[in-house]
């Protein structure tokens, strides 16, 4: 087992090096270039395409598909990881995450539009992702084939099994401290909850996230929201400090430039998921008229998740200035107030216990971080975690789901998707209970191969939705609700949309 161990923790520092982070940042350039910059030029209209959509009895609404993938985007790291990329990077690192969210909203487009142009109606219900687009798009059948089978057994191994034990294991921890809850009662409580929702299937996941999302993300932005008006005097002084230490110009920081850029490109990736392939399954589900619609509101999910789910993290951090730096080697550079003993026995090495310990400070008047104080902090961070990592086990599923429908259109269907269910909720229990270093890796692991895969196939499969987003752009300085036609575009293999799609009588219920 420990040679075993070795060889996973090796992989993952193959698979996530930094070759991979420079795949998603220049895929990320050469997609915003391609584009005209976009992301600039059409915010308006994705507002309009994400409030003014529709569902029907197929597909779940673009607010909804936007929600469900959401619901994968923020998850802990929004906590833990900002804080962890300012512990190793510096403040800096927060600039280098937003330029992340702005190049990579441009690959989130490309593969959701993929996903919408290659998407499948299966037994009345909407699907599709990277492994349905990879198995259209390219040319030589057979690679496709078995390019889009290695992708889909990678993701449910990733999303179905590994992963979710790790996230249900962050939120019995979050809910121990605060409220004293014992990890075997919320491992029951939470895969009964789970299992509630997934039995329903996608359109249940997307009722719940429809609402849950919204919820979690207004009610942290506005913890953040009164924190920062609290501290409004800081305000210059933090956004100069980020920038000076994104740039090494502050001298406290200057030593750790390389750090600085790596921890946020990296935590940035990490947390908005643009080019790794989860976002594509949900906003292969909505309802809509044109691929480039989901593509543009999906590319608003980016925004949502960096610019202002993670920035309300570091707003609340280094407005406080509860937050440490590390060196280039182990020595602390700067602490701010944060408790920090080297000797382990209070040492906090970037965690959500930043996060508490800033809010502890302005409502409880905190100084400095006590690893058993429990405050305003404390409750508030493991009621955010627990909604952030319980709306990660829904997207997880759905994702692990439509790569098993995927692998299972001619056989097995229904008794391998129950079996998945039960696998889940099996995996959420135990992870409740006790969780594993090797879980994290393997799930990482996997995580990174879907990343590998994907940035390839859509550096691949880029042309249709290429043509996609110019001839959105072009129908829309005509009409309101421009309409998608492939075959006028030349775009080949599209079944759903060439197969009459709006000649049939869809039955279309206001969202």
């Amino acid at each position: 087992m420990e040679y075993f161990e070795r060889f996973v923790s090796q992989a993952n520092a193959i698979v996530w090096s930094n070759v991979l982070i420079f795949f998603l940042m220049s895929a990320g350039i050469y997609f915003s270039l391609r584009m005209k910059f976009f992301q600039v030029r059409m915010i308006k209209e994705m507002v309009r395409v994400m409030l003014g959509g529709k569902r029907s009895k197929e597909g779940i609404s673009p607010f909804q598909a936007l929600a469900v993938s959401l619901s994968g985007r923020v998850g802990t790291g929004n906590i833990a990881g900002v804080a962890t990329a300012i512990f190793l990077g510096g403040p800096g690192a927060v600039f280098w995450m937003w330029l992340v969210a702005f190049l990579g909203a441009s690959s989130a487009f490309i593969e959701s539009t993929l996903a919408q142009i290659y998407k499948k109606n299966e037994n009345g219900q909407y699907r599709g992702g990277p492994a349905y687009y990879i198995e259209k798009g390219i040319r030589n059948k057979k690679l496709g084939k078995i390019y889009a089978v290695v992708f889909a057994i990678a993701t449910i191994l990733a999303t179905g099994v590994l992963l979710p034990g790790v996230q249900s294991n962050s939120i019995a921890s979050a809910v121990n401290n605060a409220f004293g809850l014992s990890h075997t009662w919320m491992g029951i409580i939470l895969a009964a909850m789970l299992g509630l929702i997934i039995f329903g299937g996608i359109r249940t996941i997307a009722r719940v996230a429809e609402y849950v999302v919204p919820f979690m993300a207004i009610g942290y932005v506005l913890i953040a929201v009164v924190v920062i008006i609290i501290n409004y005097a800081q305000l210059p002084d933090v956004f100069g400090l980020i920038f000076s230490s994104a740039f090494g110009l502050n001298a406290t920081f200057g030593g750790i430039i390389g750090a600085t850029v790596s921890m946020g490109v990296k935590r940035g990736v990490f947390s908005n998921e643009a080019g790794q392939g989860t976002g594509p399954h949900p906003a292969a589900a909505a309802e809509v008229n044109h691929p480039a619609g989901q593509g543009l509101v999906q590319a608003f999910s980016v925004y949502i998740d960096t610019l202002f789910v993670c920035s309300a993290t570091a707003f609340i951090i280094l407005s406080t200035g509860m937050y440490n730096v590390k060196g280039p080697g182990d020595e602390l550079i700067i602490n701010n107030g944060v408790y920090y003993l080297q000797d382990g026995v209070q040492h906090v090495d970037g965690s959500a216990m930043y996060t508490q310990a800033a809010v502890d400070k302005v409502f409880n008047g905190q100084e400095t971080f006590d690893i058993n104080y429990q405050g305003v902090g404390s409750y508030t961070v493991a009621i955010a975690l627990f909604f952030f990592a319980f709306t990660t086990l829904m997207a997880y599923y759905y994702i692990a789901e439509t790569n098993v429908a995927y692998l299972t259109r001619r056989w097995g269907g229904p008794t391998l998707m129950f079996m998945l269910k039960i696998t889940m909720l099996l995996v959420v229990f135990l992870g409740c209970v006790r969780t594993a270093k090797l879980a994290w890796d393997l799930g990482d692991l996997g995580v990174g191969v879907m990343a590998w895969l994907n940035i390839v196939a859509i550096l691949i499969l880029q042309k249709p939705a290429l043509k996609a987003f110019r001839d959105y752009e072009e129908q829309r300085k005509k009409t309101e609700n421009p309409v998608f036609d492939p075959k006028k575009l030349g775009i080949e293999n599209a079944d759903f949309w060439e197969n009459g799609y709006k000649e049939k009588a869809v039955e279309v219920i206001e969202k």
